[in-house]
C-alpha cells in the first residue's frame, strides 16, 4: 500500500490516505463531509491534480474526515529533508524543507526553521506557554483527583499516615500551581485573554 507520508503532492496524499482508511471511493469521503463545500468532484479533481489551491475549510475539513492532522496533506512529512511540494507558495518559501515547513507552522521556538523577527520569537514563546500551561491545567486536574481519593482514604489517627507515599501529591500539585501561575501572569502581561480557563476546580466531595 502506497505510503501517504511520502506521497509528491496533496492530490496523491488525500488519495493514499483515503485509501489508507479503507474509504474506497471520492463519493465516500464526500458523504463523511457535512455543509457541501468538499463534493466527490472537487475531491475527484483534487486527488487527479487538477485543483491544487484549495481553500483553508476545504483542506481541514479534509483532513478531519480522514482523522490526519493537516500537515500529513500539506507535506510529505515522511521524506522531512525534502523541500515542499505546494503549489502557487511565494519566493519565500524556496528551498524551505518539510522539517522547517513542520517547524514554521505548528510554531515550534527550537525547531529547524529559525526565527527572523524578535516579534516572531516573542508570539511563538507565548504559543508554547500557552501549550504548556494547558498541559498544567490538565495535570492539577489529574493530581487534584488523586488528593481527594488519597485523603477519603487517610484515618485520622493512623500513625502511618506522616509516611504515606502520596503526600507527595500535594507537594506536586502545590508546584504545578506556581508554575500555572507563572504563566498565567506571562500570558496576561502578553495580552492574553485567559477568560478563567485557569481558574481552580473545587475538587469534588468524596
Amino acid at each position: 500500500m502506497t505510503d501517504f507520508r511520502t506521497e509528491a503532492s496533496i492530490g496523491t496524499r488525500i488519495q493514499a490516505v483515503r485509501k489508507h482508511r479503507g474509504i474506497r471511493t471520492t463519493k465516500e469521503l464526500a458523504d463523511m463531509i457535512p455543509g457541501g463545500n468538499v463534493t466527490e468532484a472537487i475531491l475527484q479533481n483534487i486527488e487527479a491534480g487538477r485543483k491544487s489551491d484549495l481553500a483553508v475549510s476545504q483542506l481541514l475539513n479534509i483532513a478531519h474526515a480522514l482523522g490526519v492532522t493537516p500537515l500529513f496533506l500539506l507535506a510529505p512529512i515522511g521524506n522531512p529533508t525534502n523541500e515542499l511540494d505546494l503549489p502557487n507558495l511565494s519566493d519565500a518559501f524556496d528551498s524551505m524543507t518539510v522539517i522547517e515547513f513542520d517547524a514554521w507552522i505548528s510554531g515550534e521556538t527550537d525547531g529547524a526553521y529559525r526565527w527572523t523577527t524578535t516579534d516572531e520569537r516573542s508570539e511563538r514563546t507565548q504559543l508554547q506557554a500557552m501549550r504548556e500551561l494547558d498541559a498544567l491545567l490538565r495535570e492539577r486536574k489529574r493530581l487534584a483527583s488523586n488528593l481527594a481519593v488519597e485523603t477519603a482514604l487517610t484515618r485520622p489517627g493512623d500513625p502511618d499516615d506522616e509516611s504515606r507515599a502520596w503526600d507527595t501529591t500535594q507537594e506536586r500539585l502545590d508546584d504545578v500551581n506556581r508554575r500555572i501561575a507563572q504563566l498565567t501572569s506571562y500570558l496576561a502581561s502578553a495580552g492574553w485573554d485567559l477568560d478563567g480557563w485557569t481558574a481552580e476546580e473545587r475538587p469534588r466531595e468524596l
